[in-house]
């Protein structure tokens, strides 16, 4: 049966189908989005609601091959709509991880997964480990997808104990310019105020930056030991972003509310768009839920194409949207 859509924001940036995705995606063109956020069912034999009062949610119960049947449809329907430079993002829970992985490895060649914290530990296990941890693998058909380097706040115990030192130009850290004892860097002396270096393991930069450290004032000498460079705070409003995301907090430990059992906060959505598209870009969700995605993607200036065969959902997206 072919499924009505449902175009329902006032800028026409975010269209909603309610509908089975597998029935849904053959409409959307090959090659003609620049990001998939899929958060499937991760199989984990649950039947999810929003409360024991409302029955909003869904059953995640599956019999012999059948998740691996989806997950391998969903996966490679969703592969074929990207752009050549695009990424998917593919969210599944640490434990269950194994199958999906195996599955986006035969359909991509490019796979990086990224380990989100998504809760503190937790007071109420107590004969396992908690599960503290998702995993987000970023998946691609080329070795150089889109990608924007995005910064994660400075923590402030980092902050307290890292920039101690200051000079006319302010607060700094100290980074390193001997080499660690373990490799071998570069091997030359270098004479600085009255007395001369030469660590074992060599230096990590050349002889000449070294000296273009010193004409900009930004070498520190400690009372004792081998020579630093300043890293001053404020040339550094924070860190790359690495594949441990720890600063981002689900939406039971957050002040967001929640409108799906599953749902994801959108800070979570937002960083997975800065990294991988551009204002204007369009993203598929093709199992939205609350429609998480099509919020970061208004919130950020992108285009969103969201699927969800729950009726339920649409009232929530379109509250969500407009």
């Amino acid at each position: 049966m072919k499924m009505k859509s449902y175009p329902i924001s006032m800028n026409h940036s975010t269209m909603f189908t309610l509908g089975d995705c597998l029935e849904i995606l053959p409409s959307v063109p090959e090659s003609s989005v620049d990001a998939v956020y899929l958060d499937p069912p991760f199989d984990s034999n649950r039947i999810y609601r929003l409360s024991d009062e409302d029955e909003l949610g869904f059953n995640d119960k599956w019999t012999g091959d059948e998740y691996e049947t989806f997950i391998r449809s969903v996966v490679g329907m969703c592969a074929s709509k990207l752009k050549p430079h695009g990424s998917l993002f593919f969210h599944i829970s640490a434990d269950r991880m194994f199958l999906p992985e195996k599955i986006l490895r035969e359909t991509f060649s490019n796979i990086q997964p990224i380990f989100w914290k998504r809760c503190r530990s937790k007071n109420n296990v107590k004969h396992k480990l908690g599960a503290t941890i998702d995993v987000i693998f970023k998946c691609s058909h080329s070795k150089t997808p889109k990608f924007h380097l995005v910064l994660q706040s400075k923590d402030e115990k980092y902050l307290r104990t890292s920039f101690k030192n200051s000079d006319d130009r302010g607060a700094y850290s100290l980074g390193h310019l001997v080499t660690e004892p373990s490799k071998k860097g570069y091997l030359y002396e270098y004479e600085f105020g009255g007395k001369v270096y030469n660590p074992p393991s060599g230096w990590r930069i050349k002889k000449e930056e070294i000296d273009e450290l010193v004409r900009e004032n930004r070498v520190h000498v400690p009372k004792k030991g081998n020579l630093y460079k300043k890293i001053y705070l404020s040339e550094n409003p924070g860190k790359p972003c690495a594949d441990l995301w720890d600063d981002i907090h689900s939406i039971a430990q957050g002040s967001e509310e929640r409108r799906y059992p599953t749902a994801k906060p959108v800070a979570l959505l937002e960083r997975i768009l800065r990294i991988s598209t551009d204002e204007g870009d369009t993203v598929l969700d093709p199992m939205c839920g609350s429609g998480t995605t099509g919020v970061a993607c208004r919130n950020l200036g992108r285009r969103a194409i969201l699927i969800d065969q729950n009726p339920d959902v649409r009232e929530i997206v379109e509250s969500r949207m407009v």
